[in-house]
């Protein structure tokens, strides 16, 4: 939690004796709800085995429901604004910002959710599609020429974040996105964390991280609003709206508090899938085989050099499946809280309730064989709620297409490509890491595949 060199521990003693003393009560909480979150665990396996895969449990004062069931989901997701609000703490507020669509009311979601589709329609996917194709293609190339080993965890961070920069604000200068990156990280690792403003905490480090950012994206809406700038994106479609009525445009604190949001989102996920396809894909051969042969035949269909389209993407049938299978198994996003806004279902008033897509999606009743990776199996028709990577209603995931067609090119560049070579098997997690993530990153070798 503290990354501070001796000068700065001794400068603190000798001159912020009262926060000493705040920091001391901090690491305490810290410790107690370490171990409260590991009784959490326990107790959750306990339950289910006395009572079933439901069960009500309670946590710093607050009724927890955990919902294992696609009844259960589908209970709770079709009935989001009317019966039930999304949960959120409050340092994930602090940190992305009030006014992002993760935290606004329900009253603000559905006006903020529309404004927010223009990056995610067709024709903005359709160029999306071939820019990304395009860098990935040669980033790619560049580490197979070089030979030497790298982690598919951070490609994929560094891939999927400059993308979105590059789609929001036309960002490409690569100095501006290390610097954004770094304090994108900075708050990522805040969302979660125990709201004490406290110098060297993960907390601390993400408010005053917000805070750049904030700077920064004011300094390029004022850029834009003078006219020294202008570019076709997602940020000067935004600005263009200046001059309607407020339920039809964003203001300033809208639009940045969710250019945050979506890089965050649309990054931190989407590469921690990428790095899962990888990982399973290298430990099913059959369904790599599968993958390559039907990448080399599009492959085989166009001419040498052209980009993917999203007609190339859609004729990716097993491809397609493949993401799917990687989503269920990964499960990059492990529950989906909400809030009861009334009695209903036996659940009252203001209890906390956790969709639990992780029990879910390893269901034997509703998934044959879950541990198996087996991307066929979405031949056959899923039950409704058995498969919610990104959730389900009306508060389904808005960048959705958007991961499915990043990972739909990632996985055709890799496989009608290359080989690759897994450079260390280990399979333990990244501890701090607000998803499931392998503590190697993923490190791969590149050897070019030769197309017949």
């Amino acid at each position: 939690m503290w990354n501070l060199s001796k000068e700065e521990l001794i400068f603190l003693v000798q001159s912020n004796y009262d926060i000493i003393i705040v920091a001391v009560f901090a690491i305490g909480v810290t410790f107690l709800t370490a171990k409260a979150w590991k009784r959490l665990t326990t107790v959750e396996r306990l339950r289910r085995l006395w009572h079933g895969k439901w069960f009500k449990t309670r946590l710093f004062g607050k009724i927890h429901v955990f919902v294992p069931s696609n009844e259960g989901a589908r209970m709770i997701l079709a009935n989001d604004f009317v019966q039930f609000n999304k949960g959120y703490v409050k340092s994930m507020a602090d940190a992305v910002g009030e006014k992002s669509l993760l935290c606004v009311p329900h009253e603000s979601h559905k006006r903020i959710r529309r404004l927010l589709s223009d990056p995610f329609s067709m024709n903005s996917l359709a160029k999306f599609v071939k820019n990304f194709d395009k860098v990935l293609s040669e980033r790619l190339r560049n580490l197979e020429t070089h030979g030497k080993s790298f982690l598919v965890l951070d490609f994929s961070m560094r891939m999927t974040f400059d993308a979105m920069c590059n789609m929001l604000m036309s960002i490409t200068e690569d100095s501006l996105l290390r610097q954004i990156e770094k304090d994108c990280t900075a708050v990522s690792d805040a969302m979660l964390s125990l709201p004490v403003m406290i110098p060297g905490t993960r907390y601390y480090k993400g408010v005053k991280a917000r805070k750049r950012l904030m700077e920064t994206f004011r300094e390029i809406i004022e850029r834009r609003r003078s006219g020294r700038e202008s570019s076709e994106d997602f940020l000067q479609s935004m600005l263009q709206k200046n001059s309607y009525t407020s339920n039809e445009k964003l203001d300033d604190s809208e639009i940045m508090d969710n250019i945050l949001t979506l890089i965050i989102a649309g990054q931190t996920t989407t590469a921690a899938a990428m790095m899962w396809s990888v990982k399973f894909l290298d430990e099913n051969r059959e369904a790599q085989d599968l993958l390559r042969e039907e990448q080399l035949t599009l492959t085989r269909k166009r001419p040498e050099g052209d980009l993917l389209t999203l007609e190339d993407l859609n004729s990716m049938s097993y491809g397609s499946k493949v993401v799917k299978e990687t989503l269920r198994m990964s499960n990059v996003l492990l529950w989906f809280p909400r809030v009861a806004r009334n009695d209903c279902y036996e659940i009252k008033k203001g209890w906390h309730v956790n969709i639990d897509a992780t029990c879910i999606h390893f269901d034997p009743e509703l998934h044959k064989h879950p541990m198996k990776f087996n991307p066929s199996r979405f031949d056959e028709m899923q039950k409704p709620y058995s498969f919610i990577p990104f959730g389900a209603g009306p508060r389904t995931c808005l960048g959705i297409n958007m991961a499915k067609v990043t990972m739909l090119v990632f996985l055709h560049r890799l496989t009608s490509g290359y080989t690759w070579t897994v450079d260390d098997l280990d399979t333990s997690l990244e501890k701090k890491a607000h998803i499931p993530r392998l503590r190697t990153g993923c490190p791969i070798t590149l050897k070019p595949f030769k197309v017949a």
